[in-house]
Formats: structure tokens, sequence, C-alpha cells
């Protein structure tokens, strides 16, 4: 059985994705390529209240704590909980031993036809460093890598530990792809 959000109780408000759009053309307008990281850091700040929430969504489920959930059963519900929250389902997964994946074909802050040059989910890259960070042993980076805003078929974002994610953005950087990247990681 689906349980709603209700998002007064989880700290959380409605935004369209129109909205979401706008902020981040207005804000690269006035600020430029800093406005990336303004954007990270704003869903960075978000992303304990949104795993509260979904820690209290499968509480009121009769489900375990996230961290004690199988694999499986974890990435049920997370894609479960994010598309209920209006942010779009989810599928996660791994790439080698050293990353995580999280795709969706259906991201929210995501603008199909919008045209940019590189991926443009910065909110999502903070909230998910922060939401699968407090799943993790080790702080986690985050770095989308493919995304409907720049013309992919879906959104990508690779989640490791920083050196990681350090080094598959610099050899993306030097024009390797970042499945080659990822690959050349030890």
């Amino acid at each position: 059985m689906i349980h709603s959000i209700d998002l007064a109780d989880h700290r959380m408000v409605a935004m369209s994705r129109t909205t979401l759009a706008a902020l981040r053309t207005i804000l690269f307008r006035d600020a430029g390529p800093s406005a990336a990281g303004a954007l990270q850091e704003a869903g960075y700040a978000g992303g304990e209240a949104v795993y509260q929430s979904f820690r209290e969504w499968l509480r009121k489920q009769g489900k375990a704590a996230p961290e004690d959930l199988e694999v499986g059963e974890f990435q049920r519900k997370a894609s479960t909980y994010f598309r209920e929250a209006g942010w779009g389902s989810i599928t996660v997964g791994s790439m080698g031993e050293a990353l995580a994946t999280v795709d969706s074909a259906d991201w929210g802050e995501s603008e199909p036809g919008a045209g940019l040059d590189q991926p443009g989910c910065h909110i999502t890259t903070g909230l998910f460093a922060d939401f699968f960070g407090r799943l993790s042993d080790v702080p986690l980076a985050v770095l989308e890598v493919e995304c409907r805003s720049a013309g992919h078929e879906r959104c990508r974002f690779l989640l490791g530990n920083a050196d990681v994610m350090r080094f598959v953005y610099d050899e993306m950087e030097k024009g390797r792809s970042y499945t080659d990247a990822v690959s050349a990681v030890a």
C-alpha cells in the first residue's frame, strides 16, 4: 500500500519543477558558474530533512530504519519515496566496487530540452551527498555525469568517496568518458 507524504509533517514544501528550472537559470545568469556550488550547498543543507522524512515515511509503513533494510528493499522504498515526494523515480546500482549509481529517467530537477552544456541537477547533487552519506561509513561525494537537461535520456549520479570522485572528475576534465574513468579506478 502506498503512503502519501504529508509535506508539512515532514518539514518540506511543494515546489513546481518550473520554479526549480527558473531558480537555476536566474542564479546562473546573475552569479555565473558559482551558482552550481550555491545550489549544491542548498541541496546538502536540505539533505538531513529529506533523510528524516524518509525515515518517518518508512516508520509509518511499519518498516525498518533505512540502514536496516535489505539492499533490494531499500532501493524499492527509496524509489517510491522520491517519486511520491515529487522528485521522480530512482534506480540505485553500482559501477565496480568503488562507486554507486543513482539513475532516473524522470528526475524532477532536470529540464529536458534546456540544452545545457553540463549536467544541471546541482540541488540533487548536494541532496544525494547528504542523504546517501548518512547510510555510508564515509562521507560521500556525488557527481552528475548524465542529465536530461543536457540532452541525455536519464540523469545519472555517481556516488563515492572524495578521492575516487576527484579522480573521476579530473579524468573527465582531461576528456576521458566517465565510464573509462571509473574503469581506471583501482
